[in-house]
């Protein structure tokens, strides 16, 4: 006759050792806190409370639409020349923004420059900021979302993403005249 195997004995230490774990992880990233948060707020969608049976939508603002808009693009790929709504390059994500919200702009970041009102005083969500680039068109563009943060589809091989605004920029226009 075959004996039967032993019985596997359940590990009393398995959730201190995940604890242990978890604990010498979260001590190891504490430096970079700061930036893995950026990282994982990026990853996620952006949620949007349920409204009660009934209720009408508000539609908002046109900057807070071209903000959302924006914003809803995280993730997909940079593409020179793409528009959407698959791919997009930097003006492309934010002509692509702003003709969402029923504003039109011009389609490249000179033109955005060049033809829309330059913002005076603060930076305002749906704000557009023009940066110096070594790319073709010498100019890249990303929208203000807010709390000195911005989104951009920054470059090849890099994703639409959500950021810190950097220093140095080449001025910011306001789509639409601040309505």
């Amino acid at each position: 006759m075959i004996a039967p195997p032993p019985a596997r004995r359940r590990s009393e230490g398995g959730g201190l050792t995940v604890l242990v774990v978890a604990t010498v992880l979260a001590a190891l990233a504490a430096p970079h806190a700061t930036a893995l948060r950026v990282l994982v707020a990026d990853a996620l969608p952006v949620v949007v409370a349920p409204e009660p049976p009934g209720a009408r939508r508000a539609s908002g603002s046109r900057p807070a639409r071209a903000v959302a808009f924006a914003l809803r693009q995280r993730g997909k790929p940079y593409r020179w020349g793409a528009q959407g709504p698959s791919a997009y390059d930097c003006s492309g994500l934010t002509w692509a923004a702003w003709r969402a919200a029923g504003v039109t702009i011009p389609r490249t970041a000179v033109g955005q420059l060049a033809g829309l009102p330059r913002v005076r005083g603060r930076l305002q969500p749906g704000d557009l900021v023009i940066y110096a680039s070594r790319g073709p068109s010498r100019r890249h563009v990303a929208m203000v979302v807010g709390r000195g943060r911005m989104v951009e589809a920054p470059g090849r091989g890099i994703p639409v993403r959500s950021t810190s605004l950097r220093p140095g920029d080449l001025g910011a226009v306001r789509p639409g005249g601040g309505r």
